[in-house]
């Protein structure tokens, strides 16, 4: 590719995944690089009704812009960094991860949330998230959890239109194309998926030039802090659909890690929080994950294997 063609930047084409493709060509372009935005549909957005768990987990999201990749149709893709599998066999490389928005979830709720004060109100809760699923009948066993499938407008287009009490969202993705008005709670008690919040830019391994334009992309605290997470998830084996929730954040010179690992129907969570000095955080996530296991998470992550 000559210095003058555009780079191809590759992605879904819903609005959230349309606004960060930008956001990284707006960062390309104040580097002086003229930019193309290349569409990818992924199995993921055209079956909006079968659980994402039935259909392979997050990979139905990201293999349509891998195989553009690895057909040189796109130079960079751009993820949702929780979208990406924690195994990455191919050869292409993460080569930055830019600053995280707002990580925790919310939900939204038309209706008021008053039922949440209510024990004696059957709610019913959308979401097709696992560990959304787990943590919210571990505080709300009462409750009732439906599938939701679509992007973000869809989504809530649904929870409008259905006789749900609510459901739950990455606030991330509210924001970022100012819908977070829809937003009645935070769920600061539920701990999100590893890497919510933060976008990342993949490169083919070999292609130098594209790693060094982008690696200037990456925020180093969102790197760190996502990498732990992601660690803890791939170290405990459960694949994107295991109930596991992980967040790590930097106070001062230390970082702090927190992690859940639930049984799918809430009646059972294992967690843990560590600290280490920053420079001292190497291998944290997968200590933590050992750590989990060692306290019967193991037991879960097995009957998850064997589900799916």
């Amino acid at each position: 590719m000559s210095d003058a063609s555009p780079i191809r930047i590759g992605t879904r084409d819903s609005e959230l995944a349309t606004w960060q493709a930008h956001q990284v060509e707006k960062e390309l372009q104040k580097q002086g690089h003229p930019t193309k935005i290349v569409f990818v549909k992924s199995e993921g957005d055209l079956d909006l009704t079968t659980p994402l768990t039935e259909m392979g987990g997050k990979g139905v999201f990201t293999k349509a812009l891998d195989d553009a990749l690895l057909k040189s149709q796109i130079d960079v893709a751009v993820h949702s960094y929780k979208d990406l599998p924690t195994d990455n066999p191919l050869p292409l490389a993460v080569s930055a991860v830019m600053e995280r928005e707002d990580p925790r979830d919310s939900l939204v709720a038309p209706k008021g949330t008053g039922f949440l004060n209510d024990d004696s109100i059957s709610a019913i809760i959308a979401t097709s998230s696992n560990r959304r699923k787990a943590q919210w009948l571990h505080r709300y066993p009462g409750h009732e959890i439906t599938n939701i499938r679509g992007n973000v407008n869809t989504r809530l287009r649904k929870v409008r239109e259905n006789e749900w009490h609510g459901a739950i969202f990455a606030a991330a993705g509210l924001k970022r194309i100012s819908l977070d008005h829809h937003i009645s709670e935070y769920l600061d008690w539920m701990v999100p998926a590893p890497a919510q919040g933060a976008m990342a830019v993949m490169v083919r391994e070999e292609d130098e030039r594209m790693i060094e334009i982008t690696s200037i992309l990456n925020h180093k605290e969102t790197e760190l802090c996502t990498r732990l997470e992601r660690e803890l998830l791939n170290e405990l084996e459960g694949g994107c659909s295991a109930p596991v929730g992980a967040f790590a954040w930097i106070e001062g010179d230390e970082v702090i890690l927190h992690a859940v690992v639930l049984k799918i129907d809430g009646s059972l969570q294992y967690d843990i929080e560590v600290k280490a000095p920053v420079e001292e955080s190497e291998e944290m996530g997968r200590h933590a994950a050992r750590n989990l296991l060692a306290q019967g998470a193991d037991k879960l992550v097995e009957d998850m294997r064997k589900q799916q």
